[in-house]
């Protein structure tokens, strides 16, 4: 279905009508062999708040940006390489219901559809777009992920020496390797995780201790799932501000 999709005008005109609405400052996304599997609007557990964002599923990559006007206009275009995704449901709380995590090597987050039919729908896409693609590499699925970040609502203190509260003054930050909120003195270590970076990066003493003696491995995060407890927020936000979570924090 998909090999036959690829030369079609139908597809060659879906993908132009993606890359118009980027506009200049998006990636040209028209290449042989890329069929459009489908697109939606999910919502993304950002690190201030979850936020709209519209999401287009290729048979090889994630897209997704930033809505400004919705089926014209989008911004902050993100692409997402399917062969390193690895996919994972997480359990309804409160407000936000049919989640799962995108775990990569360089980023992963936590998104939600409106449904669990449109939930269940994307990730067996995903799913089947990247067993497709693994099949055809003969590569293996990729163990090696970034971890999550815990949202800044869900800390409001260190997570780490339990002490220091969050003010205006005194400002949260997430460390690379865990993705706990932690207060300055607690991350002022660098480290060098080159999947994600290629410049050492913000890390927690805790992580560095352990990174430093070789007791934990660049390439793997301490835990799959870094909040196990989304914030129950609204899920109405449609601004195209930065992702939070692409902070330098």
């Amino acid at each position: 279905m998909v090999d036959r999709l690829a030369n079609s005008e139908a597809n060659t005109r879906r993908i132009s009508i993606v890359e118009n609405c980027f506009g200049a400052a998006g990636q040209p996304l028209t290449i042989p062999g890329r069929v459009l599997i489908g697109e939606g609007v999910l919502t993304k557990l950002c690190r201030k708040k979850p936020k709209a964002r519209q999401f287009f599923l290729f048979n090889d990559i994630l897209v997704y940006g930033n809505i400004v006007i919705q089926k014209k206009k989008y911004n902050k275009q993100h692409i997402i390489p399917l062969e390193n995704v690895t996919i994972e449901s997480i359990q309804d709380e409160g407000d936000l219901r049919n989640g799962w995590l995108i775990k990569t090597p360089t980023k992963s987050f936590a998104v939600y559809a409106a449904t669990a039919t449109e939930k269940s729908e994307w990730m067996n896409h995903i799913n089947k777009c990247v067993s497709d693609l693994l099949s055809k590499s003969g590569k293996t699925p990729s163990n090696e992920h970034a971890a999550v970040w815990v949202p800044d609502s869900e800390a409001t203190v260190c997570m780490r020496c339990q002490k220091a509260k969050f003010t205006p003054v005194n400002r949260r930050h997430h460390c690379r390797k865990c993705g706990f909120v932690v207060c300055g003195p607690c991350s002022e270590k660098r480290f060098l995780i080159p999947s994600q970076s290629s410049k050492p990066v913000r890390i927690c003493d805790f992580c560095y201790d352990l990174l430093s003696t070789g007791e934990m491995p660049t390439c793997q995060p301490t835990r799959s799932d870094s909040y196990s407890h989304p914030p129950k927020l609204p899920l109405n936000d449609m601004s195209d501000d930065d992702d939070d979570d692409d902070s330098s924090d």
